[in-house]
């Protein structure tokens, strides 16, 4: 399969594309690294990249990320980057790469363990890791030509445990190997519409 991995240098998505590389053609698409070049929350550059693609058999996503701070202090501005980005970012690359992904394709989009236990600080990400679920629950509705679409709701990976433990106190470390592998049922899989957990 061709697929395209946007995040692909990212702790999760370098560890994917490691997966899939042997059996698969992968490449891999971020703002300022990667094989091509493409800002999610821009329509004409997410139109610009499957442009240059012309065709892909699977669309991954594991870019993006919200605001964490004080719920008392938190306005609409610090909302927005995360909700542009993380959310209708990944909205995006479906809504138009709906048109690019070959018949019997596959989206596979990335939420997160806030969506149901949100850590202290964290009502934004938990408010756009949810989205991100309803839209993909919607969308498994509407896509056509046999295509499917999914979201891999990843918990706190063992690999980024040093870096952001503290912050989710409580958290179980889910193997980084647990997490790849609920990607790799999303693309070679045939489960469509589905929350695909890798937590707890």
């Amino acid at each position: 399969m061709k697929i395209i991995l946007i995040g692909g240098h990212g702790t999760i998505g370098k560890t994917i594309a490691a997966a899939l590389a042997p059996r698969h053609e992968v490449i891999i698409a971020g703002r300022n690294s990667g094989d091509i070049r493409v800002d999610i929350t821009s329509e004409e550059s997410v139109e610009k990249m499957f442009r240059e693609l012309k065709t892909v058999d699977a669309c991954i996503c594991t870019a993006g990320t919200g605001y964490y701070g004080d719920f008392a202090a938190m306005r609409q501005q610090h909302m927005l980057p995360g909700i542009q980005g993380k959310l209708m970012g990944q909205v995006n690359l479906v809504l138009i790469g709906k048109d690019y992904l070959a018949e019997g394709g596959s989206f596979t989009l990335t939420s997160g363990v806030a969506s149901q236990l949100p850590a202290k600080n964290g009502t934004c990400v938990a408010m756009i890791n949810g989205a991100v679920n309803s839209f993909v629950l919607g969308a498994s509705q509407e896509l056509k030509r046999d295509q499917r679409i999914n979201v891999v709701s990843p918990g706190l990976v063992e690999d980024s445990g040093e870096r952001y433990g503290a912050l989710f106190p409580g958290y179980n470390l889910v193997p980084m190997q647990r997490v790849v592998n609920a990607y790799l049922l999303s693309v070679e899989g045939a489960v469509n519409g589905r929350i695909i957990e890798a937590h707890f």
